[in-house]
């Protein structure tokens, strides 16, 4: 049986401190946007989240199919996750995440089969290159998503 990390463990690796310190949302901030490629934000962001889809859909698929389409479908289901919970809240169907998150997920995968990697700028840049990355996946998802009236 395959060893596998707890949720506290994985956190605590994460974030650098142990899950609930009131250090967390502050550490997540800083290692994620601080990170030297846009696969090592990911792996800062959210961790209690991604520890459950590293768990439950990138491992289990990793098993049977390539690292890329795996890290896809992680992106995907989260995005999914996510467009079912707004929807539950708003009441009506919602359809923004998921084809944002699958953009993103081709800027990693891009990002690690070009080997792209810029940790030698300093935090601030480093802030600017990943936030950047996500709000660039966003308005060209808002744009796509006008433009075929989705």
């Amino acid at each position: 049986m395959a060893y596998s990390l707890s949720l506290q463990t994985y956190v605590r690796r994460r974030n650098g401190v142990p899950l609930g310190s009131p250090d967390s949302l502050k550490n997540m901030l800083t290692r994620s946007l601080g990170a030297g490629s846009f696969d090592a934000f990911w792996q800062y962001w959210n961790p209690i989240w991604g520890y459950y889809l590293s768990r439950y859909v990138m491992k289990p698929v990793n098993n049977v199919a390539p690292s890329w389409l795996a890290i896809l479908c992680t992106f995907l289901v989260s995005g999914l996750l996510h467009d079912i919970a707004i929807s539950l809240v708003k009441w009506e169907i919602t359809w923004l995440f998921t084809p944002w998150f699958g953009f993103l997920s081709l800027l990693v995968i891009a990002g690690k089969v070009c080997r792209i990697r810029y940790e030698s700028i300093a935090w601030p840049g480093l802030a600017l290159i990943n936030s950047s990355q996500v709000v660039a996946g966003f308005i060209l998802t808002r744009y796509l998503l006008a433009v075929f009236h989705l």
